[in-house]
C-alpha cells in the first residue's frame, strides 16, 4: 500500500512538473501573463518578448533563434491565456476557510491537513499522515490538531519543542533551555501557564467590561444633566 501511494505521489509530481513547464514563459520563468505566439510557434509573455526585442538588434525567437525580417505583430493567444489562468488558480494552495491549515507534503493543489507533527514540524493531510500511523519510528512522534506557523513552536536556539514557560524571564523555552540558558529559573509546563493566563485574561476582560459599563452610565447621567440645563435655559428665556 505504501509503495502504491509512493508511485501515485511520484506520478502526481511528474504530471505537475509537466503541466508547469507547459505554462512557463522561457524568458521570465513564470506562468504566462498575456501569452503571445511568435511566427515560429513559440509562446512568451507579451511584455517579456516586447522588452526582449526592444533591447535587441535582430528580431529573433529566444528559443529557436529564428530571425524575422520585420518585427512581428503580436496578438494575445486567448486559448493559452485561458489555460494559463486556470493553471494559475490550480497552482495556488487556497484554503477554503480562514486559518485552515494545508498539507506541507502535497504538491500542486494542497489538501487540508488533519494533523501537525511536532517532531517533523510539518502538517499532513489524511493520505500523507498514513506513514505516521503505521511506521514504528514515526508512530512515536507527537501529533496535534493542525496549527499554522508550526515553526514558531520550536526553540530557535536548540531546535526543540517549546514545552516550558520560564516565570523568571516570562518566555517559552524548550527542555534544554533550563540547563543551558535559564539556570536557577522558575519553570512551569506551558499548558499550565496557558490555563493560568487564560483565567487572568478572562478576569481582566470582565473588569474592563465593568469599567466600560460604568463609563456608559456616567455618560448617560451627564447627557441627562445637559438636557435638564438646556430645558431650564429655554424656559427662562421664554
Amino acid at each position: 500500500l505504501a509503495h502504491q501511494q509512493s508511485l501515485l505521489d511520484r506520478n502526481k509530481r511528474l504530471k505537475y512538473k509537466l503541466n508547469t513547464y507547459q505554462f512557463l514563459c522561457s524568458i521570465c520563468l513564470e506562468v504566462f501573463t498575456d501569452p503571445v505566439s511568435t511566427p515560429c510557434g513559440h509562446n512568451f509573455c507579451k511584455n517579456c518578448i516586447s522588452t526582449h526585442w526592444d533591447n535587441s538588434v535582430l528580431f529573433k525567437c529566444p528559443l529557436c533563434n529564428e530571425v524575422f525580417n520585420t518585427r512581428p505583430q503580436m496578438k494575445i493567444n486567448t486559448m493559452i491565456s485561458e489555460m494559463a489562468a486556470q493553471f494559475r488558480c490550480q497552482e495556488k494552495p487556497v484554503s477554503e476557510k480562514p486559518g485552515e491549515v494545508l498539507c506541507d507534503v502535497c504538491t500542486g493543489t494542497k489538501v487540508k491537513a488533519v494533523k501537525s507533527c511536532l517532531v517533523c514540524v510539518a502538517s499532513y493531510c489524511e493520505t500523507h499522515l498514513e506513514h505516521h500511523l503505521t511506521a514504528p519510528r514515526l508512530r512515536r512522534h507527537q501529533l496535534i490538531d493542525p496549527v499554522e506557523n508550526l515553526e514558531d513552536r520550536m526553540c530557535t536556539k536548540h531546535d526543540k519543542l517549546l514545552e516550558l514557560f520560564c516565570k523568571t524571564d516570562q518566555t517559552c523555552v524548550c527542555l534544554v533551555c533550563p540547563a543551558l540558558d535559564h539556570r536557577d529559573h522558575q519553570f512551569v509546563p506551558l499548558k499550565e501557564e496557558y490555563e493560568e493566563k487564560k483565567v487572568e485574561l478572562k478576569t481582566t476582560g470582565a473588569e474592563v467590561q465593568k469599567m466600560i459599563q460604568e463609563r456608559r452610565v456616567k455618560i448617560e447621567e451627564i447627557r441627562g444633566a445637559v438636557k435638564v440645563i438646556s430645558l431650564k435655559l429655554s424656559i427662562s428665556q421664554c
